[in-house]
């Protein structure tokens, strides 16, 4: 512990300002000429009072109050803080939100933090854009005012998921809203890979809007959404997007009778890259197996060791109800204990018995001359998609309906059994989707929604999550992880513009699988947090002047506005130091003055 503690440093200078005003005293008395000796004097006295007020200042009451405090964004106006400092008290306190720190105002990066700090604070009055993304988090403890803010035009809200998977379908929902009360039509579009994708129009030049589009390559990509208005584009943004490949699933194939369904299903899931076995069985004890994007292996029985080789079943009836007890037992014990997907293409009549979670499905017989295509839905789907039915599915409670008739009723349903999941289907035969062009990117959503709903969950080891928005250069991004442990070595930041950065990371106390670590960014553009293990994720840095109006709503909404209802009090401030530093000069300076005369 150092020896210069605060009692030490006070007394210590309490004592060589007595000494230099006795000494600077006896010096004047002492000498000769005993003209000015008054002047001499008091300026020695004052020149050391002025030295010590240096250090410590007295204190004033100021109008001001400890309950209140104002929070500086960026972008704030001048006149509005003088405005209301005027209001409040020149005694308020003062902070700046992640900028860099200015001798006059500290700098806060965390509103959480501040209300640690700060535990008698009751009211913030925000200037400038919005507030800091953690503001939903002290809003039950902590009233935020915002002042000023006037609505900015452009894009007022936007929502995209910043990772899409190849083959599903990019949807941007946002608003928008004009400069000016003009109510003329405003179209907006999104622009990728050099043209545009897809437009609406906004007639009255404001409202809400969605856009589509079907990504055709992996990789980091940056989209634009723009707004027209005639032949003048109002306003652009990028939509960063990381496209990512689809992992490829393990698929067995199991049908008792030769078909076109089950040889287009395997042909179309080994073009996608996923593993796939069919069976045929020919006869009994006769079976056709085709193996494709994996070695070949003995597929007679449906042995334990064979099924945890999969993530999904696609069987038939014939195939289930043809099942031996002990495969029906190693089928059920996949399926609930493994998380194994079973899918099974029902045909008229009964569910076999060998089904697990049967009691979630019934099928009842179709009635007379219901047996030509029937239109089939889900979101997302092509209005053009019919196929015969086999069956009628009812769904019992804790089922759900994956694919409906044109009447909402479910053709396709899914239920939970232990850790796996069961998905019947009546759809008879999707085959012909694939010979027709319009219906092949119909029959690819089809069968993917299926494998997604079905699949054997992917256990992730560790995974990472932008806590903030609309990350910004030079402002605290929050990256959290979700991992069963804190990484052993620190994870890196890394980007083409910026050198790597290692990330200190902290643990939440209560979610131990959650840690999350502050970085800031100097750059725009694509980022990649490295770590723990081979565990990646790329995030998107906006540039200071994207998104500003969907910034500011967002920044908005978390905030619970209140009326300024406390009651004026006064608070204590030092004095400015510039005063006694004003008068010590003087007081040296008389003196030196003093002795030239």
């Amino acid at each position: 512990m150092s020896a210069f503690t605060p009692n030490f440093l006070f007394y210590a200078l309490l004592i060589f300002c007595l000494l230099l005003a006795v000494g600077l005293s006896v010096a004047a008395w002492r000498r000769p000429n005993r003209q000015r000796l008054a002047l001499r004097l008091v300026a020695g006295w004052v020149a050391a009072a002025a030295l010590w007020l240096i250090a410590y200042p007295p204190t004033r009451t100021v109008p001001g109050s400890r309950q209140q405090a104002i929070l500086l964004m960026p972008g704030y106006q001048p006149d509005s803080l003088q405005a209301l400092l005027r209001q409040l008290g020149t005694g308020t306190q003062l902070w700046r939100y992640g900028a860099a720190p200015t001798p006059d105002t500290p700098t806060l990066h965390s509103l959480v933090a501040l209300r640690e700090q700060l535990p008698h604070l009751r009211q913030l009055h925000v200037l400038g854009r919005g507030l800091p993304s953690d503001a939903a988090s002290v809003a039950d403890s902590l009233h935020l005012i915002r002042h000023g803010g006037a609505a900015v035009a452009g894009f007022r809200a936007a929502q995209w998921a910043r990772q899409v998977a190849l083959g599903k379908t990019l949807q941007l929902n946002g608003s928008f809203a004009a400069a000016t009360a003009d109510k003329a039509p405003v179209w907006v579009g999104l622009r990728a890979a050099g043209k545009t994708r897809d437009s609406v129009q906004l007639k009255n030049g404001r409202g809400t809007f969605q856009l589509r589009y079907l990504p055709k390559a992996t990789g980091l990509a940056e989209y634009e959404l723009w707004a027209r208005r005639g032949t003048q584009v109002v306003a652009r943004e990028t939509v960063p997007v990381e496209v990512m490949a689809i992992a490829p699933l393990r698929v067995l194939l199991l049908t008792t009778t030769p078909g076109f369904e089950f040889n287009f299903l395997k042909n179309y899931l080994g073009t996608q890259q996923h593993r796939v076995a069919l069976r045929t069985q020919v006869s009994k004890g006769l079976t056709q197996t085709a193996f494709l994007n994996q070695p070949t292996h003995d597929l007679r029985r449906l042995s334990p060791t064979l099924l945890a080789r999969y993530d999904v079943v696609i069987a038939d009836n014939g195939t289930l109800t043809s099942l031996a007890p002990a495969e029906a037992q190693a089928m059920r014990a996949a399926v609930q204990n493994q998380g194994l997907g079973l899918l099974l293409l029902a045909e008229p009549g009964a569910l076999p018995r060998a089904l697990p979670g049967r009691a979630a499905f019934s099928l009842l017989p179709r009635p007379t001359g219901a047996d030509l295509p029937q239109p089939v839905r889900w979101p997302d789907a092509p209005a053009s998609l019919a196929a015969p039915l086999a069956a009628e599915l009812r769904l019992q409670a804790g089922s759900t309906a994956l694919v409906t008739d044109a009447r909402q009723r479910p053709v396709v349903g899914v239920t939970r059994v232990g850790l796996g999941h069961v998905v019947v289907s009546t759809l008879a035969a999707t085959y012909p989707w694939q010979l027709q062009t319009t219906n092949t990117a119909g029959y690819a959503a089809f069968w993917s929604r299926l494998l997604a709903a079905v699949a054997r969950p992917v256990p992730v080891a560790a995974q990472w999550q932008v806590v903030d928005a609309w990350p910004r250069p030079h402002q605290p991004t929050t990256l959290r992880l979700e991992s069963a442990t804190l990484p052993a070595t620190l994870p890196i930041v890394t980007t083409a513009k910026q050198p790597a950065v290692r990330l200190p990371m902290q643990q939440d106390t209560r979610l131990p699988e959650w840690s999350t670590g502050q970085f800031w960014p100097t750059v725009a553009g694509w980022h990649q947090v490295q770590g723990p293990g081979a565990t990646r994720q790329w995030f998107y840095v906006f540039a200071p002047t994207a998104w500003q109006a969907t910034e500011r709503e967002a920044y908005q909404a978390p905030t619970a506005v209140a009326p300024n209802n406390l009651p004026p009090t006064t608070t204590r401030q030092p004095w400015a130091v510039g005063w006694f530093v004003a008068l010590f000069v003087l007081a040296a300076g008389t003196l030196w003055l003093e002795e030239k005369l």
